[in-house]
């Protein structure tokens, strides 16, 4: 049995459907009646953990897309949704809840298609409705990134009507390219505590160079807290969150005027934009360093540069006189390259840098062979910094 149809069965029957492996474990029978989903929760500080969502709120998040996808002339019946995510995230499971609430086509993309652009066109191309209907896709700048740098990518990326892109904030580069190519790309903003998306930029608006995450859904309240992090106000919150390290309990979201509190760094002008995760942030020498912010610089830096990098990741480390300090992983892409070859770069890593603030600066670089993100275009920080112990652990004499 597929694993939609096994979902459909279970939902249909009013049962709590867990979408991963790690959801397996949670306490359902604590929830109230389903049907329902509980899907795994993304963030920067792993662990497993998932959202109880119910269909209603599902149903909810579906409504208020629809609501913005006529504001910009879309009629959400007639569309094509294309599906390259995994079910088990919200990212995933939404393009297909959504072809049921509008009554519209759904077409999966498996991981290879969409590593392989000449097979991912000829696909596309051989479905009944391309061509005929507005074909909408969900994607994250991980996935972005591979399709710009293929003829058949961008051809393909040229056909769509709609382009979401979240899960991960837009490099200015990426954002670059697309609008050269006048790509309509949708920047949006969500997560599984929400039912996803809360907040999407139009493309029309996209495309004459405003940045971020445009303006809430209808059903959703957007406000800051006091130290700047995003609030959220919806019917559709989850009815709590359950964590592998506390696995007798359900957490609650929402305070008590139903304002839930994102780990995410934000402005609200114009529209949202999203700085970084708080739990992401480092202190450094008295200041309050963004690694993702600096990884978007260190790239374009790189880019501009001409430079063999396909991936940064900056991450925090204890320092007995900074309190902390940043660390750059760095993939090739070439793979592994010779030591010498390797001080080379680390040369010029590091004078690329050299006019940042001290707290910004990396105090060392790794080359990091396998470093990639999650299928959503996540970075699990702790894996990395794992990582990172154990090649300071393979080097101590």
């Amino acid at each position: 049995m597929s694993e939609l149809k096994r979902l459909e069965q279970g939902l249909a029957v009013g049962q709590w459907m867990p979408l991963s492996p790690e959801a397996e474990a949670a306490p359902i029978a604590q929830l109230p009646p389903g049907p329902g989903v509980l899907v795994r929760s993304g963030g920067s500080s792993g662990g497993s953990r998932c959202c109880a969502q119910p269909s209603l709120h599902l149903d909810r998040s579906a409504a208020a897309t629809a609501r913005w996808l006529t504001g910009i002339g879309v009629d959400p019946a007639s569309t094509l949704l294309l599906n390259p995510l995994p079910l088990a995230h919200v990212s995933g499971l939404m393009p297909w809840w959504r072809s049921r609430c509008w009554g519209a086509g759904h077409q999966s993309l498996t991981p290879g298609l969409m590593k392989t652009p000449i097979e991912l066109l000829a696909f596309c191309q051989g479905l009944p409705a391309w061509g005929k209907n507005p074909a909408v896709l969900s994607l994250v700048p991980t996935q972005l990134a591979r399709l710009l740098v293929h003829p058949d990518g961008v051809a393909f990326l040229q056909r769509l009507q709609l382009i979401w892109i979240g899960g991960a904030a837009l490099p200015a580069p990426l954002a670059d390219q697309a609008r050269a190519l006048q790509l309509p790309l949708a920047p949006c903003y969500g997560s599984t505590e929400t039912a996803a998306m809360v907040a999407a930029l139009p493309p029309d608006r996209f495309l004459t160079g405003e940045p971020g995450c445009g303006d809430p859904l209808v059903d959703v309240e957007l406000r800051l807290a006091a130290d700047g992090a995003l609030q959220v106000r919806t019917d559709r919150l989850a009815l709590g969150c359950w964590r592998a390290d506390q696995p007798d309990r359900w957490e609650s979201l929402g305070d008590g005027d139903g304002w839930w509190r994102s780990g995410d760094q934000a402005a609200l002008t114009p529209g949202l934009q999203i700085a970084g995760r708080i739990d992401g942030a480092i202190h450094s020498g008295g200041e309050t360093v963004f690694p993702e912010q600096l990884e978007e610089r260190l790239m374009v830096a790189l880019q501009a540069a001409s430079l063999p990098v396909n991936a940064v990741l900056l991450l925090g480390v204890d320092d007995p006189l900074w309190g902390q300090r940043l660390v750059a992983l760095i993939r090739l892409e070439e793979g592994p390259v010779p030591m010498d070859e390797w001080s080379r770069l680390e040369v010029r890593f590091r004078a690329m840098t050299a006019s940042w603030m001290p707290a910004e600066r990396p105090m060392a670089w790794h080359h990091c062979a396998g470093l990639e993100p999650t299928e959503a275009g996540k970075w699990q920080r702790q894996r990395w910094k794992n990582w990172l112990q154990s090649q300071d652990s393979a080097e101590m004499p």
